[in-house]
């Protein structure tokens, strides 16, 4: 990608992740990589070519995040991989937020597809349940979703993900201590 186009792409990415789609306007993106718009049309001819490109990104931008995830052993290790993909995140966000657009919504489920399995390994180490796969899972989609609801700019932060981390744990410790985990093993 030529570099003039990478600024592009990368403006546009940091716009959508922090505001969603109503930040995708030429002129803004124009101004903050500081070319004309006639640059913008002339690499992309219209803003639907240029949000498939960004959704080309963020599906290599998730690719990369999900290496990293997969080769984290402890909380330590994913919460400096989610750091590092702050702004990974926050696209993905925008794309749950915004997703009854039907082209958000695939690359939203699939940036999920290629995180959840590799995310699962430590995540079960994360909030102490190693031993029940299924309900790890499970967990871990509610808890995704509700990451996604919660995370912005501000919110996105190394304490704040250990603490979110910490209350799971809680919550699975408390469900743990009343017996209602040993009841869920994925069978029908």
């Amino acid at each position: 990608m030529k570099k003039i186009e990478q600024a592009w792409i990368e403006t546009g990415y940091r716009c959508f992740a922090c505001e969603g789609p109503s930040a995708l306007r030429v002129e803004r993106i124009s101004r903050e990589v500081g070319k004309n718009k006639s640059s913008f049309y002339h690499l992309f001819a219209d803003m639907e070519v240029f949000i498939d490109r960004l959704l080309g990104h963020h599906l290599n931008q998730a690719k990369a995040m999900t290496r990293k995830e997969a080769n984290a052993k402890h909380e330590a290790d994913l919460i400096k991989v989610l750091m590092a993909h702050k702004t990974d995140l926050l696209f993905n966000r925008q794309l749950r937020v915004y997703r009854e657009n039907s082209n958000f919504e695939k690359c939203f489920v699939q940036t999920n597809q290629l995180s959840l399995p590799a995310l699962l390994p430590v995540w079960k180490k994360v909030i102490g349940l190693s031993e029940n796969t299924y309900l790890a899972q499970m967990v871990l989609q509610l808890s995704l979703e509700n990451f996604y609801l919660q995370i912005t700019d501000e919110t996105l932060t190394e304490p704040w993900l250990r603490e979110y981390f910490a209350n799971i744990r809680q919550m699975v410790n408390h469900f743990k201590k009343s017996n209602a985990i040993g009841a869920v093993d994925g069978s029908v």
